[in-house]
């Protein structure tokens, strides 16, 4: 027994778990990506953007827009979300499944025996003369059992357990990590429907001046009736485009409730506009090594990965032969008083040892084991991939943003000089409802792409920190 023993925790079969390799490239694009992006300092947002590597990402990564009002809509998500109350509850699960296995695979189980029994035994079933005997038969004991697991098959699975639990874990951290990108990105559609809103709202009330002045023109003859009309049925069609806008709106305001936990009809959701965030000026960039050691859904799927190596070893731990042991020590006798006296005590040691010979179906889950491990291995580089993916889209969307707002200031510009110079020269005389018509197209679908573009920049700032991890795993490494 002692040198039985002697042999736990010496081996451990199956192969130990090795870190995949990270990354070898230093960017995310094919192309050199500019380390700064471009400039409108007339427009709203319109600051310049720099990316910083080597900069960690700060936790609490919304803060860094400047709403006081999008800090504490998130802070209440993070409280109240049912869907975080969910995934904490499934991590505790797993992580009290592991600790379950462990209390019964690393230690002794050890129970406590007592009982009593009557029984009634014929004499002369041992060959004595005399009739029945009536007798109580009292016992109490304590029953030890051990697996000495000397290849390692139960220290395996609890690898894979411990796997789970981080895997479970790390699915929390990307759950918070989705849920404060989708209150701040929902936040930003919000502020940019409702600009857009007042921006229709401002262009419909210069075309019912157009309207009403022309009006007046038809019915002292200076104009056709066709061009009245032809005035108000673009008005009427500018009308008939806020409702949708109004309704993206509204979708924006149920959604906010249902991610800070609470019904639509119940939750004060704050109105944002687009003054109340502030474009950060500075933002982390990781490497792309470093990315692999950050983001939540990548850990998620490596520690699937041990998980599924941990597996494999346990599969290859049943081909080999299995020790338990086993003792009782206790005290018998016919009256309760009896117990422990003089002449009372029993006991038993007992061991086992079980090879497998020959078992048809232990190849087979081996080969499913190591199937499991590849098929893991895989969408591991899938999720690594999908990462440096996610980082470049995001990148060039920033890069391109930028450039967009850029070109729409300018646009917006002209289109409003455009139409205020028609509206004068209308009023004159000078120019034709036609040309007047169109300024007023122009300088709407000019607004309305401004805001949209002053909008994407915030989003797609959101969207990078988002994808650099949010800080989530920086206490988790």
């Amino acid at each position: 027994m002692t040198a039985a023993l002697s042999l736990v925790g010496c081996t451990t079969v199956g192969p130990d778990y090795k870190q995949p390799a990270p990354p070898a490239m230093a960017g995310y694009t094919a192309q050199g990506l500019s380390l700064q992006t471009a400039a409108t300092p007339t427009a709203l947002l319109g600051g310049s953007q720099r990316f910083v590597s080597g900069q960690s990402v700060p936790v609490r990564w919304w803060q860094n827009f400047g709403s006081a009002k999008l800090n504490g809509l998130i802070d209440q998500a993070l409280q109240a979300s049912p869907s975080l109350a969910a995934a904490q509850a499934t991590l505790r699960q797993a992580q009290q499944s592991y600790a379950a296995q462990a209390g019964s695979s690393l230690y002794p189980q050890v129970d406590a025996n007592p009982g009593a029994q009557r029984q009634r035994s014929n004499n002369a079933s041992f060959g004595q003369p005399g009739g029945e005997r009536i007798f109580e038969l009292y016992h109490a004991g304590v029953a030890v059992r051990y697996n000495l697991d000397v290849f390692g098959g139960n220290r395996r699975a609890l690898e894979a357990l411990a796997a789970q639990a981080d895997y479970q874990r790390y699915q929390l951290e990307g759950a918070r990590l989705t849920l404060a990108a989708n209150i701040a990105t929902t936040a930003m559609s919000q502020a940019q429907y409702a600009a857009q809103i007042s921006a229709t709202e401002a262009i419909l009330a210069a075309q019912q001046s157009q309207v009403d002045i022309a009006q007046l023109r038809f019915k002292l003859g200076a104009i056709a009736r066709g061009d009245e009309l032809s005035l108000q049925t673009q008005l009427e069609q500018t009308r008939a485009s806020l409702p949708p806008l109004r309704n993206q709106l509204q979708r924006t305001n149920h959604l906010l409730a249902l991610l800070v936990g609470e019904a639509p009809g119940a939750a004060h959701i704050p109105q944002f506009s687009l003054s109340d965030f502030t474009l950060p000026a500075d933002i982390p960039l990781l490497v792309p090594s470093e990315l692999v050691r950050q983001r939540p859904d990548i850990r998620a799927s490596e520690a699937l990965l041990r998980a599924a190596n941990a597996e494999y070893g346990v599969a290859i731990s049943k081909s080999y032969p299995q020790i338990n042991l086993s003792a009782t020590m206790g005290t018998q006798a016919l009256a309760a008083s009896s117990l422990f006296g003089p002449g009372s005590m029993i006991w038993s040691l007992a061991g086992q040892l079980a090879q497998p010979l020959f078992n048809g179906g232990l190849k087979s889950g081996v080969n499913s084991a190591q199937a499991s491990f590849d098929a893991a291995a895989a969408n591991y580089r899938q999720s690594v991939l999908q990462g440096l993916r996610n980082v470049a889209d995001v990148l060039r969307a920033l890069a391109n943003g930028a450039q967009t707002l850029q070109a729409q200031a300018a646009a917006n510009a002209a289109a409003q000089a455009s139409l205020n110079l028609m509206q004068q020269q209308y009023k004159l005389g000078g120019v034709s409802y036609l040309q007047l018509l169109s300024a007023q197209q122009q300088a709407q679908q000019t607004r309305i792409s401004l805001i949209s573009a002053q909008s994407q920049r915030l989003t797609d700032t959101a969207a990078l920190y988002q994808a650099m991890g949010g800080g989530w795993t920086t206490t988790a490494n």
